[in-house]
């Protein structure tokens, strides 16, 4: 059986120096997966994928000493399209490497992303490590330095909405616009409330409500108008007849851990959404549970409408701002964690 999606293979391989409270994979140990654990991974999908794309990484980009070799690594091993660079790098590495930003540069990324969760105090407890808020601005001259422009992301919740606007007008005092376009790039600021998985759903008590952004962010916030409350969505939901079942398009994208455990990337890597343990797990098993999507996970999403999981696990009452997809995927991990908990009690 050769799947006639290509592969993208996105691994753990040396883990992240932060514990960042957003972080809609979930937290997990740093651990050295060994030397040879890149090549054997791909060499175990190759009879099943004609196109595979690697990636090193799952959290932090080019956390590795060696991050020019990693990277040309990362393009042999891939038999398809080869890796991106998107808008993500390493602001850990970016403080403590003068060459990295060149490396950056040799690439052609004409933008890093640099995530912020309010001012000094709350940002660096949010990362998980103290000094993160002024290594982000120490960053945020390094691009700007080299001619990269930095994007500033903010998680906005009730309880940062002061600081978010004290952050935006740290960056208007920056003059961060008027250096981008000196160059010919630009700079962007935006906010928005996060996922509900992974380690931002812990903060579901916390998250931004309805009218309580304040008017100077709204226009900072992509797609604002196609924002509901959680209550607005209990309501257009009630009845609904559809499912809330993730799907393959285009590619198939499998997450790795440290521990060879393989995860869709739909939603967190959690074990209800495990397919399987690369090691010890039949590969043509494994296989047969992506390509077919027969996990169940997704058997059970299969099971339920979306308007048996509205009224099971939605709060009628609640002004909490989702995206519409990202509330779905919400009430459908209520459920698998409900239905998990069961068969253990």
């Amino acid at each position: 059986m050769i799947s006639q999606l290509p592969l993208t293979l996105c691994v753990d391989l040396y883990g992240c120096p932060n514990r960042c409270t957003h972080c809609w994979l979930g937290h997990m140990p740093n651990r050295d997966m060994g030397p040879e654990a890149d090549a054997w991974i791909v060499s175990q999908f190759k009879p099943y994928f004609d196109r595979i794309t690697f990636y090193s990484w799952l959290r932090e980009p080019d956390f590795c000493a060696d991050y020019r070799g990693r990277w040309e690594r990362d393009k042999a091993l891939s038999t398809g399209a080869p890796p991106e660079r998107f808008e993500l790098a390493s602001f850990w590495r970016l403080v403590r490497d003068p060459d990295y930003v060149n490396f950056l540069k040799e690439l052609g990324v004409p933008a890093v992303q640099l995530t912020f969760f309010g001012t000094e105090q709350t940002t660096d407890r949010c990362v998980g490590r103290r000094g993160s808020f002024r290594e982000l601005l120490q960053a945020t001259d390094i691009l700007l330095e080299h001619e990269i422009s930095p994007r500033w992301q903010l998680f906005l919740t009730e309880e940062n909405r002061q600081e978010a606007l004290e952050l935006l007008h740290l960056s208007q005092s920056l003059e961060l616009s008027s250096r981008c376009e000196a160059f010919g790039g630009r700079f962007r600021f935006f906010v928005h409330g996060g996922s509900c998985d992974g380690e931002n759903r812990k903060r579901y008590s916390s998250m931004i409500q309805k009218g309580h952004i304040p008017e100077l962010l709204i226009p900072y916030w992509l797609n604002y108008e196609q924002l509901h409350s959680e209550a607005e969505y209990c309501a257009l939901w009630q009845g609904e007849s559809s499912h809330v079942v993730p799907h393959n398009h285009k590619e198939i994208v499998i997450y790795v851990s440290n521990r060879f455990d393989l995860y869709y990337n739909f939603t967190h890597m959690r074990p209800e959404w495990r397919i399987g343990n690369l090691q010890t797990d039949p590969i043509e098993e494994l296989v047969r549970r992506i390509v077919e999507e027969d996990t169940p996970a997704l058997r059970a999403a299969r099971e339920i409408t979306l308007g048996e999981l509205t009224e099971r696990y939605g709060s009628a009452s609640s002004a909490r701002l989702f995206e519409a997809e990202d509330y779905k995927q919400f009430l459908l991990n209520q459920h698998l964690e409900r239905m998990g908990n069961d068969a253990h009690n």
